[in-house]
């Protein structure tokens, strides 16, 4: 790949960040969409904030980014807890080792690696961008005491700021749960895979259980109960119902629904006369016990001694742990019988590795694109069409990545349903599985998998033989893929995750076709811990593994990290 396509899509990317910003410093001005871009603590005072039509919300500011820019640590951890402040010191860790690689890079790497070797060189957009690695270096060359030494002061260096960082994490922790003594949760177990006995009931055996074994401490319990799949359906038939009745003027108006407007007051009315009924809001459906429950404890160090002792022989019975808070709990996990965990676990690893192997599919068809003249003779057929002027440098520079990119928007969602089905107890323990699957994901395919892939087509028969030397050689040639995909990944998808486009969409959708004027109804923005996560450590391994061998990618991330900083700040300060 030429400078020139790295530039073409530099030029692509800023410009479509520019724009994605401008639409999101316009939109959050305005009511329809408040409940798009801030969270229900902050909706209803911002749409008092907006009032009446005035010229200024038309007018783009760059008044957020100064809010993100001042908001102290202290503020951080009051709106996103300390999740959302081991992000952001994770950001700041990275920007300040990359700008110290980066200049070691700039200043003493790349000079070398382009004076290599004795070649004729020509203008530096022509040039192509694997002068710069340090492929260009010739062997044996007595300058590779620099490369050496610039590593060992970028791994110095990571390990000091490692070390202030992990000391800040771990004041901000203590303070944070020292701070935090009278949490219910703190003092709260849940068990699970409670004995079933013939003679009492699971509420009997757990209190027999705990007054025999931690009477001084035990204070009460409270069994988890199992509503079926009929209680699911009547709640979900009343959010339905809520929904209607709020659209109903606007359907007539727009004239999707032309029944009489007392069409919806029937049902009102015949709930009204059965609400003594089982059958119309289920209050009085029968409760089943499951063998799970909560129990509370009369201090914190009781409750965390039950939560990490093993309390019989058996490992599948009397499980403990810590509960979550009553807003992260996820019950309809917590019902599944414990002895299955495991089958899932196994079973969904099984489904994770297969996925990974699936997907190498688009990652060999994304490096194909990168080398054009592997891509004119696979497709004899674009010859002509990759000739013209421009096109070159877009093909390899862009497009690549945004295919991969295209492909990996299935990744997320796909690990949160398999971490939802691994039997996680807590939302937020859920989204950190699948921060892992993803993680492990982009590491193995975007990352491993275009590596190896950038080579399969003429050395296949290599691959198993000797794969240390195939990924010294193959590493700093696929550097040039990764700097394309920090553009479009990276900058670009900063800019998206400000805009919300799939919730702004939904948005638009209830608002101008389903007539809803009501925002309330509409979800409200939460952090996507799962997808963030992974690409700032997925970015942090390219830093890494390319500071010696391709320093150019390194003001790429640097320029990351710097609009990372300002959008997650933002991000977490109206999310929560």
């Amino acid at each position: 790949m030429k400078l020139s396509a790295l530039l073409t899509s530099a030029g692509v990317n800023i410009s479509v960040c520019v724009v994605l910003l401008i639409l999101y410093s316009l939109l959050r001005k305005q009511p329809t969409f408040v409940n798009v871009y801030f969270s229900q603590r902050f909706a209803q005072v911002r749409t008092r904030q907006l009032g009446d039509f005035n010229f200024e919300r038309f007018v783009p500011s760059p008044r957020w980014i100064l809010k993100a820019w001042e908001a102290s640590d202290d503020e951080i951890v009051a709106a996103g807890g300390l999740d959302a402040f081991v992000l952001v010191r994770m950001i700041v860790f990275s920007f300040r080792i990359f700008s110290i690689a980066t200049t070691l890079g700039l200043f003493l790497v790349v000079p070398l690696n382009y004076f290599g070797q004795d070649i004729k060189r020509q203008q530096i957009p022509a040039e192509s961008l694997e002068v710069f690695t340090i492929v260009n270096v010739e062997p044996g060359s007595r300058w590779f005491w620099v490369h050496c030494l610039a590593l060992y002061i970028i791994s110095c260096s990571a390990c000091l700021l490692l070390y202030s960082e992990y000391k800040s994490i771990s004041k901000k922790r203590l303070a944070y749960f020292s701070s935090s003594l009278s949490r219910p949760s703190y003092f709260t177990v849940l068990v699970r895979s409670i004995p079933k006995s013939k003679e009492e009931s699971y509420s009997q055996t757990l209190e027999k259980f705990f007054m025999n074994y931690y009477a001084s401490s035990y204070l009460s319990h409270q069994i988890v109960y199992r509503s079926g799949y009929v209680q699911k359906l009547l709640i979900e038939a009343e959010g339905v119902f809520k929904m209607l009745k709020t659209t109903q003027k606007e359907l007539m108006i727009c004239g999707i629904c032309g029944g009489a407007t007392s069409s919806f007051n029937m049902i009102t009315n015949e709930c009204d006369r059965d609400e003594g009924r089982d059958d119309c809001d289920g209050s009085d459906l029968r409760k089943k016990e499951s063998a799970a429950a909560l129990v509370f404890f009369r201090n914190r160090y009781a409750a965390l001694v039950a939560s990490q002792g093993l309390q019989s022989l058996n490992p599948m019975s009397w499980v403990m742990d810590p509960a979550p808070e009553p807003d992260d709990m996820y019950w309809s996990n917590i019902c599944v019988p414990y002895r299955l965990l495991w089958i899932r676990k196994i079973a969904l690893l099984v489904a994770s590795i297969l996925f990974v192997a699936f997907f190498l599919v688009p990652v060999s068809v994304t490096q194909s694109l990168v080398h054009l003249d592997k891509l004119q003779k696979t497709f004899p057929f674009l010859i002509g069409f990759l000739k013209r002027r421009g096109v070159p440098q877009l093909v390899t520079g862009y497009l690549p990545s945004v295919v991969l990119i295209l492909f990996s928007y299935i990744v997320p969602p796909l690990m949160m349903l398999f971490s939802k089905m691994e039997g996680s107890i807590s939302r937020s323990g859920r989204k950190r599985s699948a921060c892992i699957k993803v993680l492990y994901f982009f590491i193995w395919n975007v990352f491993f998998g275009n590596i190896i892939s950038g080579s399969v087509i003429d050395r296949f028969n290599k691959i198993f033989k000797d794969v240390n030397n195939l990924l010294s050689t193959a590493v700093p040639s696929t550097a040039t893929f990764f700097m394309t995909y920090v553009l479009t990944s990276g900058w670009a998808s900063l800019s998206v995750e400000l805009l919300q486009p799939f919730s702004l969409i939904c948005r638009l959708f209830s608002r101008f076709i389903m007539r809803n004027m009501d925002a309330s109804c509409h979800g409200t923005l939460t952090f996507p811990y799962h997808t963030e996560v992974p690409r700032i450590l997925l970015f942090g391994l390219f830093g890494f593994a390319y500071a010696i061998l391709a320093p150019v990618i390194l003001p790429l991330l640097v320029v990351y990290y710097s609009i990372a900083y300002l959008v997650y700040r933002n991000q977490v300060n109206i999310s929560f």
